[in-house]
């Protein structure tokens, strides 16, 4: 298997960032199999969504919907609702694995794959690739 940890500055308000160009970059040449994107982080996920047209911005407003930043939560060090940030990976979790043919991701046409941070306490991520030949 080879693997590589990248790491993505996401700033400090949440976000979604489009990771493909990375991701496309480290299986190109490699052949047929799959890849695997793991955030090692708790407060942090993967999507596999459209982006540019707005359904980055609807993400984040589902999760502040399903998730809000208040005092609810029992986890409470870090800003004001970041509880709800612990929370998150059950909802987008922190992995995905995608198909690879002849060193390309198979992602269907209007897919890409983000990293999910709701976390502004931390501004920047790191992400493990992961290519395992078919």
């Amino acid at each position: 298997m080879d693997s590589e940890v990248i790491t993505v500055r996401t700033g400090s308000q949440p976000t979604v960032r489009d990771i493909t160009g990375e991701a496309a970059s480290f299986v190109a040449g490699k052949g047929d199999g799959l890849l695997h994107v793991f955030v090692p982080h708790a407060t942090a996920g993967v999507a596999i969504i459209e982006t540019g047209a707005g359904s980055d911005d609807d993400l984040l407003t589902a999760l502040d919907d399903v998730l809000p930043a208040d005092d609810r939560w029992r986890h409470r060090h870090g800003s004001p609702g970041h509880g709800r940030d612990h929370v998150m990976p059950a909802f987008v979790a922190p992995y995905a694995t995608l198909p690879v043919l002849d060193g390309r991701i198979a992602l269907g046409t209007w897919q890409s794959i983000c990293l999910v941070d709701p976390n502004g306490d931390n501004p920047t991520r790191q992400i493990r690739l992961s290519f395992l030949q078919g």
